[in-house]
This record gives C-alpha cells, structure tokens and sequence, in this order.
C-alpha cells in the first residue's frame, strides 16, 4: 500500500497517504421536522388560524435550517486522484517482496467539522521474490485527522487483501491481514516529522513503528523535489528494522496531472531469525508514478 512518508509509493503504509480517509456517511444528517399533532376536540376560529400560522412559520424554519445544513455540506471540498505507476521493486517496510511491482490506485479526501477525512483504495501485481509466482494485492484504507495546532492527529485503518489462489497463498505464504494505525505529525521547519504506530488487529506485525522526515522544494512552477526518509523500529521485539530513503521529483506537466520518478534505497538494520526481517538485504528501488487530481 502506499507510503504516506515516502510519496504514492508502496513503501508502505508513496508508506501513507493518502492514502490514505472517511466514509460518504459523513455527510448525512438528520434534517430538523416541524410537524404538530392536529389536536383533538373542537377549536375556535382564532386557535385554528392561529395554530395553522404556527405550523407554517416553523415549517419555514424548519425548510431555512435544512437548506442551510445542505448549503454548507455542499460547499465542503472534495479532492480526488488516481495513479498508475511501476516500480523495479516492491519494497514493503524495507523488506523485497517481489519484482516489477505495477500498481494503480484512487483516494478521496475531504474535510467535516474541523476533521480530514480520507479513503483510498490500491491495487498491485508483483513477481513474489521467494517462489517467483505472479502475486496480486488490494489495500483496502481510511483515515480521521485533526490538526490540534501544535500537531497533526490521525487514526487509520488498513486491510491487505490477497486475491491470488489458494496455491498461490500457500506457496508464496502471503496472509491477509488488517492494521490500525495512530499518527502525530508536527512541521519542524526544516522538515515535516512524524511518528507513526502499527496495531495489528488481524496478523502479527511485532508493533510496526515508524519514525519519518519529508520534505519538498520547489525548483520552478511545474517542477518539485521530494526527499522523505524513514526508520522502522518493532516495539514488541525491541529491534529497528530498516533505514529508507526516497528521492522523487514531480513534473506537473498539465493542470491536474503530473509525472514522477523517484529512486529509493533501503538499509537493513536487523537480520534477526525471529522477525520476518531474517535475510533482510539492502535494497535499491528505481520506479515512476503518474497521477491525475481533480
């Protein structure tokens, strides 16, 4: 899935974003009623005349109040994008998962009530490195976050899901798993930092962390160098997994549309026998991504 510290690569999760998110049902609300029960018995004239005017005068308040809910929804901006893009490697937390990895993915975002709200959804085919089988992937993610001033706040989730056969999974042992994730980011100025904590609510992760700096210098009105870093540490087994590095540029060569290459390199900080990191190699990763927003 996408990394959010690297850029839309499957770093994981590039290792967002935006993914990368929130659900539609954000926006349904309750619209206020102003019905009066008739009421039983005779009434004068004047309690009728006046009873009726009631009803019309808060029905009309009633109608005000719903267009305004409606009319400040309405206004609330949603952002799209999708992207397709290829990678020598699939790089997942440091570890080589496989070769040729060629992805597409789409996410929205938008924000409610002072919250951001994001979803997403990527897909990726890979040649598996240990059986050499063709692999398939879908990330399934959303994402609540506030910015509280001093900080950024996010809480996410992330399901893995493998759609290859029942051989396949054997063989290439690839289990679906799901995570929730919780993230503080601060920009320090220099660099945009942030600290990210993997639960793992289906499959053992060890306590996946990441510890990320990023960030992104505009050389000229359609061109932007992105450089982000990341260290992986295992809370549960007290080891740091590995040091990557990815360098990006981004070409906006239309409106809306933009191209970018990015090289990144990974060094293994832990081979130990009892994490998945076991023979864990450095790695060097070369890819492009192309993505549309509107």
């Amino acid at each position: 899935m996408l990394d959010n510290s690297l850029g839309k690569v499957k770093y994981l999760p590039n290792g967002k974003t935006s993914a990368a998110f929130g659900t539609r049902d954000s926006y349904s609300g309750k619209f206020p009623t102003a019905l009066l029960s008739a009421r039983s018995g005779t009434q004068s004239a004047t309690e009728n005349q006046h009873n009726k005017m009631q009803n019309y005068c808060k029905t009309i308040g009633a109608l005000a109040a719903a267009s305004a809910l409606v009319a400040g929804n309405a206004n609330a901006e949603v952002e799209y994008e999708i992207h397709t893009g290829y990678s020598s490697e699939y790089l997942f937390r440091g570890l080589d998962l496989g070769d040729d990895l060629i992805e597409v993915g789409a996410d929205v975002a938008t924000e409610w009530n002072g919250l951001g709200l994001s979803a997403g959804a990527w897909y990726g085919s890979f040649d598996e490195s240990t059986f050499a089988t063709d692999s398939d992937e879908l990330d399934l993610y959303a994402e609540v976050s506030k910015d509280l001033g001093f900080l950024k706040a996010s809480v996410g989730f992330i399901a893995y899901i493998y759609n290859q056969g029942a051989l396949n999974k054997s063989l290439v042992n690839l289990k679906e798993t799901q995570e929730v994730y919780f993230s503080v980011a601060r920009d320090l100025g220099f660099a945009e930092a942030s600290l990210t904590y993997f639960w793992g609510v289906q499959g053992a992760n060890d306590g996946y962390s990441e510890l990320a700096l990023s960030r992104s210098f505009e050389l000229s009105p359609c061109l932007a160098l992105n450089l982000g870093t990341n260290v992986g540490y295992l809370v549960e087994q007290g080891q740091a997994t590995a040091w990557t590095t990815k360098v990006a540029l981004d070409w906006g060569f239309a409106e809306h549309a933009k191209l970018s290459p990015f090289v990144a390199v990974s060094v293994a900080l832990s081979d130990d026998t009892d994490t998945s990191y076991a023979g864990s190699d450095n790695e060097f990763v070369a890819g492009s991504m192309l993505s549309v927003s509107f």
